[in-house]
């Protein structure tokens, strides 16, 4: 298959409603908005895991649980049939719904008084976030054009890592702030911590009823390949749903055949049995039920995904060069959510300096680097794809080897300018294989598949490098007495992450002019 199947945009569309105009623009500054709180409202728990870790006497390994595990999990799983509903219905209104949920989840958080109300409030977030980085991504790629894609995705996921430096800053300064003008009395009861958490919670509600405001996309006209809308969205929305939610997963491969069923009773066994074993082993029961969990509904997603949309499993799950990229990136994001979460935590056991000072300082490099990062790679990665269709794959190589020797020099320095000053390189140049992960796995599938690819995407990575990254660090944390030694541990995904990168870079040419083929034999209809 071709684009020979494609349709012209229609002639009576409005100058606004066509790619790369003003509007497009106009939307991306709110998206970009958007991003900001979203990570806002999930990165805020950096700066307030100390005293978080002080209210409840969590251990290391339950902070990283409940920054990486409980909310990436889910996270990752409801990306599954968030996305496939953004590739079916109104995104702009699906966003707005989103932002709407996960800001009242922090506001709970911040309402929260046990471990587990936080745990399930964490949860809340993930489910609410699944909606931004599909809707956004699908969202940018019709505003603009394939030329300008890069840059637009490179700026949208900026609004990441400028938000990820407002939460550092504000959170800090929230926290110590409120403590110092109410050392007794405290209004509400709420501790520092919760004050900071309903800051940044409340906002994103009015935020909402502007996304709602939005303009909807032609579908697919920005590469003139317009298609009509689908039928029965909410029965294929319930039924992907059920796809990750035990035990309804089984109905479902029940419905595609006994032999679907037998796979999927294996895959429940599989997870069941190495989730029993590593609670075993670790005593950790609640990170190792939810990942078991995580790891067995998203085998059901790609199972489903397998017996409904075959031409989408078919350039996702299907082709080894999508799978390499979700891998490969995944390891980079592991690195990244590690040192993203754990750099304040290091600081403030490290030197004798405040957390709303360590916040204003992490924040601005965060925000600052971060977002030059991102913005430069993905500049960078446009320059390259000139030069080859590998070009992207390369950025994100540089972007997975550079930063390790200044984050081993952070973890071993007692000089706090010095750690601060390798903070800058390490979030300028950890951060420039964003937009190019997101514009690769973009171009590897079919318009019509770009917020299902995207939840794919961010479904791997994110059980990678959430679900299993802060954890891991604050379990070695906790054995070895070293916050230091447990992020040094995290470096492991380096070469992970290189190799199949490179792996990746060998077959993304064929993959992307081959797709279309590959579609239509998997039964893409013309």
């Amino acid at each position: 298959m071709t684009p020979a199947a494609t349709v012209p945009a229609p002639a009576g569309d409005s100058a606004t409603d066509r790619p790369d105009s003003p509007y497009a623009w106009y939307a991306l500054a709110v998206l970009i908005l958007v991003y900001m709180f979203n990570a806002m409202d999930r990165s805020i728990l950096s700066i307030l895991a100390e005293d978080i870790k002080r209210t409840f006497h969590m251990p290391d390994s339950q902070l990283g649980f409940l920054h990486g595990t409980a909310f990436g999990v889910f996270y990752a799983l409801f990306g599954y049939p968030m996305g496939r509903l953004i590739d079916r219905w109104r995104r702009t209104k699906l966003l707005a719904i989103g932002l709407a949920l996960w800001s009242v989840m922090t506001v709970v958080c911040g309402l929260s008084s046990s471990v587990t109300q936080l745990v399930v409030s964490r949860m809340g977030v993930g489910i609410g976030e699944a909606t931004a980085s599909p809707a956004g991504f699908s969202l940018t790629s019709d505003w603009f054009t394939k030329k300008r894609r890069a840059t637009a995705l490179g700026l949208f996921i900026g609004g990441l890592y400028l938000g990820a430096g407002i939460a550092l800053a504000i959170g800090g300064a929230i926290a110590l702030r409120w403590e110092l003008a109410f050392p007794q009395q405290r209004p509400f009861g709420l501790l520092g911590w919760q004050a900071a958490f309903l800051a940044v919670g409340l906002p994103g509600i009015l935020l909402a009823v502007w996304v709602w405001t939005l303009r909807e996309p032609r579908r697919g006209l920005s590469d003139d390949v317009v298609r009509p809308g689908e039928t029965r969205i909410w029965s294929k929305f319930a039924n992907d749903v059920a796809s990750v939610i035990p035990p309804l997963t089984l109905v479902q491969a029940a419905r595609c055949g006994m032999r679907a069923l037998a796979y999927n009773l294996v895959a429940a066994a599989t997870a069941g049995g190495t989730a029993w074993f590593l609670i075993q082993l670790t005593g950790d029961v609640m990170q190792w039920a939810v990942i078991g969990f995580g790891y067995y509904a998203a085998f059901s997603s790609a199972q489903s995904m397998y017996h409904r949309d075959r031409p989408t499993f078919a350039l996702t799950w299907g082709t080894p060069t999508f799978v390499l990229a979700m891998v490969g990136f995944g390891a980079v994001s592991m690195v990244n959510i590690v040192v993203s979460f754990w750099v304040a935590p290091l600081s403030l056991r490290s030197f004798a300096i405040d957390k709303g000072t360590t916040g204003l300082i992490l924040g601005a490099t965060t925000a600052i680097c971060g977002v030059a990062g991102v913005i430069s790679g993905g500049r960078l990665s446009d320059m390259m794809l000139r030069f080859s269709q590998a070009g992207r794959l390369w950025v994100g190589i540089g972007s997975s080897l550079l930063p390790a020797p200044f984050i081993i020099v952070m973890c071993n320095t007692h000089d706090p300018w010095v750690f601060y000053g390798c903070n800058i390189p390490v979030a300028f140049l950890g951060n420039c294989w964003l937009a190019a992960g997101a514009a690769t796995i973009q171009e590897l599938v079919l318009p019509r598949m770009r917020g299902t690819a995207t939840t794919t995407y961010f479904l791997a990575s994110t059980m990678i490098g959430s679900g299993l990254g802060p954890y891991l660090v604050g379990k070695i944390s906790a054995i070895q007495g070293s916050l230091a030694v447990g992020i040094m541990s995290g470096l492991v995904a380096v070469p992970i992450a290189a190799t199949c990168l490179f792996l990746c870079a060998r077959g993304v040419e064929r993959a992307e002019t081959t797709k279309w083929q590959r579609a239509s034999a998997a039964g893409e209809p013309d």
